[in-house]
C-alpha cells in the first residue's frame, strides 16, 4: 500500500506519509456512513459468522467487529476481477506495459539502493537479484503504485458476493484481519489491489503469513513500507515453492508460424509437462543439450497479428508462475529481470545455464 500512518508494534511508525493517506480514508467514510455498516457482524450473518471464528482463534471480538464494521461494499472490485490484463492482451500488449524504460532504470536504481539486501536474499535463497527485483517492479514499481482499494472493502466485497471464489477470499479476509490485529494496524487504513494484495511485493493476506519475513530484523514483517523485508519475502516466497539455484528458467526457440495441433501450449498452472522430443517432432527447435525425455513447460504467445513466438520454461519458469498463474506474467518478470540485468551490465546467466567456466550447458 501507499506509505501511510500504519503504527506497528509498540506505537512505531510505518510510513512517512501516512497523515494524508489517513485523512483519506477519513473522508471516503464520512462521505458515506451507512455504507460502512455493509458488513457489521450484528448485520451481516457472514461477517458474524467470520468474527466468531476468528474470536474462537483468539482475537478480541470487539476489535473484528469494529473492523468489519467499517468494511464497504464495491462493485468495482467485482467488476475488475473479469478484466485481468493477463486474460485479454497480446503478448506484446502485455509486454509494453511492464518493458519501459522508465522501469528499467528504475529498478537499476533500487538495486543499487538496497545492494546488501538483494546480495543477503540471493546468497540465502539462491533467486537472482534482477528476478527479486522484476517481481517488485512489474508488481509496484518497486513500491511507487501499491494500489488505491481499501483491503477491507476489496476481502469483504469479494469474500461475500464473489458468485465463485467466496471462500477463497472469506480466507484471506481472515488472514487480513488476524494480520491486522497482530501488527496494530486499523483495519480500515491499508490500501492495495482490487482483488486484496498488498504492499511492495502485493502478497495476499495468506501469502503474507506465510512467507513474509523480517529480513532487516526490527521485530516487524513490513510489506507496506519496508523494502528490505519486501526483498527478503520475494525470495523466501520463490524458496519455499521449491527455486532451484543455478538451474535454467527458460529457453527463446524458434518454431512454426503458427502453434502445432497437439502441443499444450501455456499451461503455466501445472509443471514442466511435455517431453522435449514431443516438442522436436512437432517442430520446434528444442536446444540439441536437452534430453527427449526432458519435461518443459511450452509457451506460445503472440506478439503483432500472426507473428508467434516461442519459449519453453523450466521449472524455475514454473515457480515464477506460483507468484501469479500466468505464463504471460512469468515472461514479463523474466525480460524486466534481462533487461534490469543488462542495464547494470550484468550478465544474465541465469537465464539458461551456464557452467563455471562460461561454456553453456544443461546441468544435470
Amino acid at each position: 500500500m501507499t506509505p501511510s500512518c500504519i503504527q506497528g508494534r509498540k506505537g512505531r511508525p510505518q510510513g512517512t506519509k501516512g497523515c494524508l493517506a489517513a485523512l483519506a480514508c477519513v473522508g471516503l467514510l464520512a462521505a458515506s456512513p451507512l455504507a460502512a455498516q455493509e458488513f457489521a457482524p450484528e448485520r451481516h450473518a457472514g461477517a458474524r459468522a467470520l468474527a466468531e471464528e476468528l474470536a474462537r482463534e483468539g482475537l478480541d471480538r470487539a476489535w473484528l467487529d469494529e473492523a468489519l464494521g467499517q468494511a464497504r461494499y464495491r462493485q468495482e472490485v467485482l467488476d475488475a476481477m473479469s478484466g485481468a490484463a493477463e486474460r485479454r492482451l497480446r503478448w506484446d500488449e502485455y509486454r509494453a506495459i511492464f518493458l519501459d524504460a522508465e522501469r528499467i532504470h528504475a529498478g537499476v536504481a533500487f538495486l543499487a539502493t538496497h545492494a546488501d539486501a538483494f546480495a543477503r536474499a540471493e546468497a540465502e535463497h539462491g533467486v537472482p537479484q534482477a528476478i527479486i527485483a522484476a517481481i517488485l517492479g512489474v508488481e509496484t514499481r518497486y513500491g511507487q503504485i501499491t494500489g488505491r482499494h481499501r483491503v477491507l472493502d476489496s476481502l469483504a466485497t469479494l469474500a461475500f458476493h464473489h458468485p465463485r471464489r467466496g471462500d477463497f477470499f472469506r480466507r484471506e479476509l481472515g488472514a487480513f484481519l488476524e494480520i491486522a490485529h497482530e501488527q496494530e494496524v486499523p483495519a480500515g487504513e491499508p490500501l492495495g489491489s482490487y482483488a486484496g494484495a498488498m504492499g511492495y511485493p502485493q502478497f495476499i493476506p495468506t501469502s503474507y503469513r506465510a512467507y513474509a519475513v523480517d529480513f532487516d530484523d526490527d521485530g516487524l514483517r513490513d510489506l507496506w513500507t519496508n523494502p528490505v523485508d519486501a526483498i527478503g519475502s520475494v525470495a523466501n516466497y520463490f524458496a519455499e515453492h521449491g527455486w532451484r539455484e543455478g538451474e535454467p528458467i527458460v529457453h527463446a526457440v524458434e518454431g512454426p508460424s503458427t502453434p502445432p495441433a497437439g502441443i499444450d501450449f501455456n499451461r503455466a498452472a501445472r509443471p514442466p509437462a511435455t517431453p522435449a522430443g514431443e516438442l522436436r517432432d512437432a517442430g520446434i527447435a528444442v536446444p540439441e543439450a536437452i534430453d527427449d525425455d526432458h519435461r518443459l513447460l511450452p509457451v506460445a504467445v503472440e506478439e503483432g497479428e500472426g507473428n508467434w513466438r516461442y519459449r519453453l520454461g523450466e521449472h524455475n519458469f514454473y515457480v515464477i508462475t506460483r507468484y501469479n498463474h500466468s505464463h504471460l506474467y512469468a515472461m514479463a518478470v523474466i525480460e524486466l529481470a534481462e533487461a534490469i540485468a543488462a542495464a547494470r551490465g550484468r550478465e544474465a546467466h541465469w537465464l539458461e545455464a551456464v557452467a563455471a567456466d562460461g561454456d553453456e550447458e544443461m546441468r544435470p
